[in-house]
């Protein structure tokens, strides 16, 4: 959430940030409910000041034994008046609040400004996109024609956007995220998680998730107010929800391995064969809290640690800076890893690593104590994709196969699988 003091006092200039996004702040709506808000503030201190002048009153002349009749009346009134005022505050304040949590973040200044996808930046690219003397096959095609990827059987029992992975694709998507872990944990530093597939309202709001994007979850039946994960960043994030970090506990380096749901509310119609676009699936999350003085750099870092595993995979990628107006809702910056995937002759995401600023750190209260001045500050949060197992074993799928079928497993694999060819 963006801070409202800083919206009251600047609210023209962050209406313009906001537009480079696509986003439009209600300007007019946003400044009459906030002079709402600073009138009935006046107000009800008013009475609140006069109310206790009366009670002071009350009690001096108890003690001088007077009669306090008229003033007790008057008291009552006034506590009437007050209530009144304070209920039509607290109706202004969350018709604010409301609003507030649907703004979303502003983008960073070395953003690239665009309306789209189409003018996203290509900062980088790796490997070596490679040449098939036979026609390639999509990753659908090679896990049928091995019995090992089956979306009929997924289908029945649970609809589409679901897939039974058997055997050797099963072990071989293990291995990915065995491989991702150790990578994350022994070279990155990063410090394993285990956490909750199943959060709360409240965490998804705090991350960002709710309320802007509520039809993109899969909610629990029940009395509880309960969700399945869409992605780790959820859980993990909420563990700084309420905490001051001492200076020498920052910067945190959290990874965590969770299955993620979401249901692609918005994409009926895309990518609806395979695996690339699916209503579960498995990811490998890399979360930083650190100083704001060490945002940007962390997100260089957990892009490059991202890099690291397709590097390692020997999978050709390109980085893409996002433009604002293809900017997710929280951040304030970042970067697309974008694999190369022979069947579509072409490159699809497979990590989003974003910086958010002090955005979500305000709706957790995730604060540090800054030594220098001894004053409580909020942190800065930084995500990424380390990376998507699915889309990497779409990936190693489509880039590793042979005239065949037959799919040649990365050599860094190799010791999680033990097996040449699958």
């Amino acid at each position: 959430m963006l801070d409202p003091r800083y919206l009251r006092k600047h609210i023209k200039e962050v209406s313009t940030h906001l537009r480079l996004r696509g986003y439009l702040l209600d300007v007019e709506q946003i400044t009459g409910l906030e002079e709402q808000r600073k009138m009935l503030q006046i107000e009800t201190q008013a009475l609140q000041n006069k109310s206790n002048q009366i009670a002071k009153s009350i009690g001096r002349m108890k003690g001088k034994g007077e009669d306090i009749a008229a003033l007790s009346v008057q008291a009552k009134s006034m506590k009437s008046q007050r209530e009144t005022l304070e209920g039509r505050l607290s109706k202004v304040q969350q018709q604010l609040e409301a609003i507030y949590l649907t703004i979303p973040n502003i983008p960073h200044n070395t953003v690239p400004v665009g309306l789209n996808e189409g003018d996203n930046q290509v900062i980088r690219q790796w490997g070596t996109i490679p040449c098939f003397d036979f026609v390639v096959k999509d990753h659908v095609d090679l896990g049928q024609q091995s019995g090992c990827m089956d979306f009929e059987a997924a289908g029945k029992m649970s609809g589409a956007r679901f897939v039974v992975l058997y055997g050797k694709l099963a072990r071989l998507q293990r291995a990915l995220i065995q491989f991702m872990l150790a990578v994350h944990t022994e070279e990155h530093g990063y410090e394993e998680l285990y956490v909750p597939y199943i959060v709360n309202g409240t965490s998804l709001r705090n991350t960002g998730q709710l309320p802007k994007f509520l039809d993109d979850q899969f909610a629990l039946k029940g009395n509880q107010d309960f969700y399945l994960i869409p992605t780790a960043e959820v859980p993990v994030t909420n563990l700084a929800q309420g905490v001051i970090f001492p200076n020498q506990a920052l910067p945190k380096k959290y990874v965590a391995h969770t299955p993620c749901f979401r249901s692609e509310s918005g994409s009926y119609g895309k990518d609806t064969r395979g695996m690339i676009r699916q209503h579960q699936f498995e990811k490998v999350e890399l979360i930083r809290f650190v100083k704001p003085e060490d945002s940007l750099s962390a997100l260089e870092a957990v892009t490059k640690e991202a890099e690291t595993i397709l590097q390692k995979l020997e999978l050709p990628y390109r980085v893409v800076a996002l433009c604002t107006g293809d900017l997710g809702f929280s951040a304030a910056k970042t970067y697309d890893l974008e694999v190369w995937l022979p069947s579509e002759n072409t490159y699809r995401e497979i990590s989003s690593c974003s910086n958010f600023g002090d955005f979500q750190a305000r709706r957790l209260q995730a604060r540090w104590r800054n030594p220098e001045t001894n004053a409580i500050e909020l942190i800065h949060t930084i995500n990424g994709s380390g990376v998507a197992v699915g889309r990497a074993l779409v990936a190693i799928m489509e880039n590793y196969q042979n005239a065949t079928g037959k799919i040649r497993v990365p050599h860094a694999l190799q010791a999680y699988i033990q097996e040449d060819f699958i």
